[in-house]
């Protein structure tokens, strides 16, 4: 069986069974094919290679027959080298400019649109090369890596129809521009912004988030309201951590220095936190948030069983009363705590949630040791878990015999 990359999408499975069943690559020939064929689409991907058998053009074909959202070519004729000012084997990645996004460069470059429609993809350069090395050859996956990160705009709008492409990017840090975009003096801060762009290409996606528009959705994961617009936010991807400057300067020099620092590991993130209920304590089930972690979770009296969860989470409201259970069961215990943690409006510094609902037993005694349950989620094996001091008793495999096949005897005993 074959992998499908990218899209799982209709449209996207579609077009991948689409290129493996016909050629995935266009040969050019001449110069009008090539011109035809390079204004074809928004983005085309075009190899020049002096030898369409060698071992790098063939590398180029198998990047093609799997990156299927963007029209491949290629070039052998001495004529395309020279009228594309080549001299050695390129791969070209061909973009359409139709200049400034969001029609704020003045009238002769404005487009009339409603300040949330967003545009088609609004490209800084025509075209990007990557030089084959020859020493080197090409590399599949680095080849696919580089065409993706430049068939990226060097600034996205976070919209309905760029959200896929922007959290599969695989690009390690987000910087995010929040913005209300009915604001003439808020649309005007996105200058700075894709002027520091070009320097972090390929380490640091830069994004713009209207607040009133599709990107409000994406609001209470920062802890923000449309009131804080603008301000800015850079994301670190592996483990959702947030940072923020200490006050919000939105020149291109600050905005690099600032993104430096953080990649330079000397700025700290900055961790969400609700405020804890005033009955957080006396509760069966304790309610902790970011501020109030540490101190229970972390007591070395104490031995506390966490839940960490969403309130959307259809999972975590599905073992909701099986977790009450357990904290009456065990609101007696002076050595035992049950408690539970909004992950999406708290974070800690040094524990990652990546799924809901997250179980985590933390034992008494120093050594600030974690234990993840990921046993069945009921009162009973909870509970044994608890008894067992943050394991589960072995419990004997259960045998069982396969019937034999017709004409033969029973199994030896």
């Amino acid at each position: 069986p074959l992998r499908v990359p990218g899209r799982m999408d209709t449209e996207g499975i579609v077009r991948w069974m689409q290129r493996r069943a016909s050629p995935s690559v266009t040969l050019l020939q001449d110069t009008d094919t090539a011109a035809a064929f390079v204004s074809s689409q928004d983005l085309v991907v075009v190899g020049f290679f002096k030898d369409l058998g060698s071992e790098v053009a063939q590398v180029f074909y198998e990047v093609a027959s799997e990156v299927v959202d963007v029209p491949f070519g290629v070039a052998e004729a001495a004529e395309l080298f020279q009228a594309y000012g080549l001299s050695a084997d390129t791969i070209c990645l061909f973009k359409k400019v139709r200049g400034w996004w969001w029609g704020v460069m003045g009238p002769s470059r404005s487009l009339l649109l409603s300040p949330h429609c967003p545009l088609p993809q609004q490209f800084d350069e025509g075209r990007t090369d990557f030089p084959v090395d020859p020493a080197q050859g090409l590399d599949a996956a680095k080849l696919t890596r580089l065409l993706h990160v430049h068939s990226l705009e060097l600034v996205m709008e976070f919209t309905n129809e760029t959200s896929d492409q922007i959290f599969s990017a695989k690009i390690p840090h987000h910087m995010l521009l929040f913005l209300n975009k009915s604001s003439s003096a808020q649309l005007a801060l996105r200058d700075g912004f894709r002027a520091a762009a070009g320097t972090f290409r390929g380490e640091v996606l830069f994004v713009v988030v209207d607040v009133i528009g599709y990107g409000a959705d994406v609001l209470p994961f920062f802890g923000l309201t449309p009131a804080d617009a603008p301000t800015l936010r850079l994301v670190k991807m592996e483990n959702n951590r947030k940072y923020q400057m200490d006050q919000d300067a939105f020149s291109d020099t600050a905005i690099r220095t600032f993104i430096q620092a953080v990649l330079d590991g000397k700025v700290k993130p900055r961790l969400l936190s609700a405020e804890p209920p005033e009955d957080w304590d006396t509760r069966p089930v304790k309610v902790l948030v970011g501020k109030t972690f540490e101190q229970v979770a972390f007591d070395e009296t104490k031995n506390v069983f966490v839940k960490f969860y969403a309130p959307w989470c259809s999972h975590c409201q599905a073992m909701a009363a099986a977790w009450e259970k357990l904290g009456e069961r065990y609101k007696d215990h002076e050595d035992i705590v049950i408690a539970e943690l909004d992950a999406t409006a708290n974070e800690l510094e040094n524990i990652t949630i990546n799924g809901f609902p997250t179980l985590h037993y933390f034992p008494a005694g120093p050594g600030r040791k974690m234990v993840e349950y990921k046993s069945a989620r009921d009162v009973e094996t909870f509970s044994k878990f608890l008894e067992n001091g943050g394991t589960l008793p072995e419990e004997p495999p259960a045998v069982s015999h396969v019937p034999p096949r017709q004409g033969q005897g029973p199994p030896p005993t």
